[in-house]
């Protein structure tokens, strides 16, 4: 950690680069803590709302503009970042305003088809497109198979990881606090890992800042929902955690070496997964097709509440974070005390949740 606060210019002795992150990931939780039963009330005036649907569980109107308010807690916290201290190197800038101008459009074209409906080679050409920002930044996967075409091998993975994830998470948004969070599992995970390293130093001021606003959203969020963070909000969730897990130039040389960031998000791939192929077998557009075919789904067919299946699934997001940590060699400490400090966090927000 200490690297990596020398890196972006915050650590000194006196430990001022501790408390940097620690706001970082503190002002983006208290925005989104804070400012959501704002927008709640004026979504809810002007009509952003989803109506209950096959895909949806709930049973009434639900503003779906949480993602919003996640938007505005990451940038916010990032904002004070560089307040505090500006941060010294320009290529950590560079990446992080890039990451953020991908988020950004796919905020932009969430809402838009939260509210109107856009059409799903749109929304998926925008995705390709915001891909195709970070490898044009030098941001992505490098395929290192010793051929001619590792160039058009290395953009294919980047662009297949980040618009996989991205629809993951997307596709994974059906119940309360599920989306939200797995994404703050995975986001503290990933900064967990990502201190240890000053090249990953853009990844680790965007992780605490979307630890921050994940936890803060889930205080609202877990059922009984009194907002969904739309396609708005699962799309820079989603973005974000691609991103920001290959940042650092993950070099691929066998597929194995997909592995580690793969069971960072294993639970939205494995969902996701399943779900196309059962929809692909009975004939259906899985990307287009509405249904109750997730995970998630059949936990509640099982008879689970949605608030016992939300905790089941945060437990196998968890356990596969813990076995991705380990296989990036994190040490023992470093693993237990990340896992304990997000069962801690999670606990108290959802203890504050039921005082509400």
């Amino acid at each position: 950690m200490y690297n990596f606060l020398q890196s972006i210019g915050i650590a000194d002795p006196s430990g001022s680069g501790w408390l940097a992150v620690i706001l970082t990931f503190g002002l983006a939780w208290g925005v989104t803590w804070r400012f959501i039963p704002a927008v709640r009330s004026f979504a809810l005036q002007v009509g952003w709302a989803d109506q209950p649907n096959s895909r949806r569980l709930n049973k009434e109107p639900l503003p779906n503009v949480g993602g919003l308010t996640i938007y505005a807690g990451v940038v916010a916290a990032l904002v004070l970042a560089t307040l505090l201290r500006p941060i010294v190197l320009e290529a950590v800038l560079a990446q992080v305003l890039t990451i953020l101008l991908g988020g950004s459009i796919l905020v932009l074209v969430g809402f838009i088809d939260d509210q109107f409906g856009l059409p799903p080679m749109f929304r998926l050409l925008t995705q390709i497109i915001t891909a195709l920002l970070l490898v044009a930044s030098g941001t992505g996967i490098e395929a290192s198979f010793g051929t001619p075409l590792d160039s058009l091998f290395s953009t294919l993975l980047t662009v297949l990881w980040v618009v996989g994830i991205t629809n993951a998470i997307n596709l994974m948004d059906g119940m309360d606090g599920l989306a939200g969070g797995v994404s703050f599992i995975t986001a503290m995970s990933l900064l967990a890992v990502s201190a240890q390293f000053p090249s990953r130093a853009a990844a680790t001021l965007l992780l605490a800042a979307l630890g921050g606003a994940a936890l803060g959203f889930l205080r609202h969020n877990f059922h009984p929902s009194r907002i969904i963070m739309g396609d708005a909000g699962a799309y820079f969730f989603g973005y974000l955690l691609a991103a920001t897990s290959i940042l650092g130039h993950l070099k691929v040389t066998t597929i194995f070496a997909l592995v580690p960031p793969v069971l960072f998000l294993l639970l939205p791939v494995l969902d996701t997964t399943q779900v196309f192929v059962r929809r692909l077998m009975v004939g259906k557009n899985p990307l287009t097709t509405p249904g109750k075919d997730h995970l998630h789904h059949r936990l509640l067919d099982w008879g689970l509440s949605q608030r016992h299946a939300a905790l089941i699934l945060w437990t196998i997001a968890l356990l596969s974070n813990w076995l991705a940590m380990k296989l990036q060699g994190m040490t023992g400490m470093v693993i237990h005390t990340t896992s304990v400090g997000i069962i801690l966090l999670l606990s108290f927000t959802l203890w504050r949740r039921n005082r509400y």
